[in-house]
């Protein structure tokens, strides 16, 4: 009889002789085992993560590095090598030599990826910066140049009424501007906010092609040129109508000019609303418009609010609708409905067209006024709009407290049994839907 015995896999097999001792041994485990790169006999540079958030000394390091050596081969082009002048492209050329060394200098000690996140945030941040300056220099020469009326008390309690080209300027100033803005620019909101909210809420909670098409439309009327909406106003409301120039007819232009910036930026903005809020409403039994009026509004109240403030600073620097609707006066006009009334731009850029060195002041005295209002309203509607969902103010917190503290006292008093049980005392009348 012959008896034989299990033989073990070809590759479970020792080599005669013994185990090898050059032959790695196997893991007493299943995985499969990579072996490591090795380069040279040096084993491989293990990488830790990185916080791109954060900003090390090597980074400012480059980046003064590169902006020293970007100014120094400049200048030596401009200067030595070729017959280069300007300002403009002495600063064009900088920069272009910056973001080159700056990549170069990176690229030293970081691999591709964050080369190119260094260089993408240097020209987004150079890019921004730029646009802050301009923004600044813009503000500041205003205030500059409007300085010499800016001190005088008259400037803000006195129209040009009884103020010749030959005035000092401690005669005369822009109340008639100031009160014509106001009129106009609150016509224009209480015709634009309903109606651009409602538009928006239509947009997205009612979906189809009049939607669809309704939306073509509001996108293409934010790049329509402010003269074209001043002269649709003066040929409807002015001439087929037959209106006067009024402050009226110079609000319903800007009401066109704000309308589709309202509607688009709200738009916008409700789209983000999650879905889930208006589901779990939905689920409650909750009618469609409740469920905007209570869930949808309160939620976008923060972008609705900028979606408001970009339409108001569109509308309070429109110049040609308010010349072609409201005509220029120098007189105080407290009536939008009738008689010319001039705005805060149509007065700066009345006056800065004098050739009068009292005139080009107060019209950049006027410029920094309307600056100073804008600021103010964006204030407002940062302060009255600007908090998140689910923000109370402190007198709504104090309603609720107050209101926690009845629902406390009934409920002791129905524990004591002096007291109808709180859910039939506050029991609805009716249904609500």
């Amino acid at each position: 009889m012959t008896v034989t015995t299990p033989q073990s896999p070809p590759s479970d097999q020792e080599p005669p002789g013994g185990p090898s001792p050059a032959a790695p041994k196997r893991p007493a485990g299943r995985g499969t085992i990579l072996p490591g790169r090795r380069s040279g006999g040096r084993t491989p540079r293990t990488e830790s993560r990185r916080n791109l958030s954060t900003l090390r000394a090597t980074d400012v390091y480059a980046m003064l590095g590169a902006g020293a050596a970007s100014l120094s081969l400049t200048w030596l082009l401009f200067d030595r090598l070729l017959p280069f002048n300007g300002v403009l492209g002495f600063v064009v050329i900088a920069y272009v030599f910056f973001i080159g060394l700056y990549a170069l200098v990176v690229s030293f000690d970081e691999d591709g990826p964050a080369v190119r996140d260094r260089v993408a945030a240097a020209v987004v941040q150079s890019l921004g910066f730029v646009m802050l300056a301009a923004l600044a220099f813009v503000v500041v020469y205003t205030l500059y140049e409007g300085r010499e009326a800016l001190p005088h008390l008259n400037f803000y309690t006195e129209s040009m009424a009884a103020a010749g080209p030959l005035e000092p300027l401690g005669v005369g100033g822009i109340l008639h501007a100031i009160v014509g803005t106001l009129w106009q620019i609150g016509i224009a909101l209480v015709i634009c906010i309903p109606t651009g909210l409602v538009c928006a809420v239509f947009l997205n909670e009612i979906p189809g092609r009049f939607s669809r098409f309704v939306r073509t439309i509001v996108e293409a009327m934010t790049a329509l040129p402010s003269i074209v909406a001043g002269l649709f106003i003066y040929a409807t409301f002015i001439l087929a109508l037959g209106f006067d120039r009024s402050g009226l007819a110079a609000a319903l232009a800007i009401s066109v000019m704000m309308l589709p910036i309202i509607i688009r930026a709200a738009d916008v903005v409700i789209r983000l609303v999650p879905g889930t809020l208006r589901e779990a409403s939905y689920a409650l039994g909750t009618s469609r418009w409740r469920t905007v009026w209570h869930v949808v509004l309160p939620t976008s109240r923060s972008g609705l609010t900028t979606a408001v403030i970009l339409g108001t600073a569109r509308g309070v620097g429109e110049t040609s609708p308010v010349l072609l609707t409201a005509g220029y006066t120098a007189e105080l006009n407290t009536n939008p409905l009738q008689d010319p009334m001039v705005s805060l731009p149509l007065a700066a850029f009345e006056l800065v067209k004098s050739p009068e060195a009292t005139y080009i002041a107060r019209g950049f005295g006027t410029a920094a006024v309307l600056l100073v209002l804008v600021l103010i309203l964006f204030v407002l509607a940062r302060f009255f709009g600007g908090r998140g969902p689910g923000r109370l103010t402190r007198r709504q917190e104090h309603r609720r407290v107050r209101a926690s503290r009845r629902d406390a006292k009934r409920f002791a008093a129905y524990a004591n049994g002096t007291s109808v049980p709180p859910s039939v005392s506050n029991a609805p009348t009716r249904s609500n839907p």
